[in-house]
């Protein structure tokens, strides 16, 4: 994953990636159809800003590749942004415009969010992680739970999922 090897030899970690792509299947087609369109500009912007190609899958599984997905908790757009976290990386949230919903400007804030999380961790799959569950929560955890690796961390399940879920995109 981005260029960092990520240990699935074992059987465990081989049932939660088996897990995850048996439940992205049935979508592949029409998140393939949704990837011709978004995966060419969402590229181009991740090679320019020097993030790992591997992100545009974080986006999969964000939104689905949906600009107007909005989950219960408020997050917005492709990358799912909270409008705090929005405005915290540079995009505008008003009653009158939400950035969030903008596809360049939505992916560099993103990549500003992936490229400060890159400097703390130094590890492409606790940034991931930290996406999920935010900066905080992921540095006091792998200070607490002293792991080998950020994969091992012991969190909510759906950010014990998100790596598996990334991979399965990919």
């Amino acid at each position: 994953f981005c260029g960092q090897p990520v240990n699935l030899d074992l059987s465990f970690r081989q049932r939660k990636l088996r897990r995850e792509l048996a439940s992205i299947t049935p979508l592949s087609t029409a998140l393939m159809q949704r990837a011709e369109y978004y995966f060419p500009i969402v590229e181009h912007i991740l090679k320019q800003e020097k993030v790992p190609d591997d992100f545009k899958y974080l986006m999969v599984i964000e939104s689905g590749m949906n600009p107007d997905a909005r989950s219960s908790a408020g997050a917005l757009g492709l990358w799912q942004f909270m409008e705090g976290t929005a405005r915290d990386y540079g995009l505008a949230v008003t009653q009158k415009i939400d950035e969030r919903r903008d596809i360049e400007k939505s992916t560099h804030a993103a990549c500003r969010y992936l490229k400060a999380a890159y400097a703390k961790f130094h590890d492409w799959v606790a940034v991931a992680q930290s996406y999920n569950i935010g900066q905080a929560r992921i540095n006091t955890e792998l200070k607490r739970q002293r792991v080998d690796e950020a994969i091992d961390l012991q969190l909510v399940e759906e950010t014990n999922r998100y790596i598996y879920r990334i991979i399965a995109a990919k």
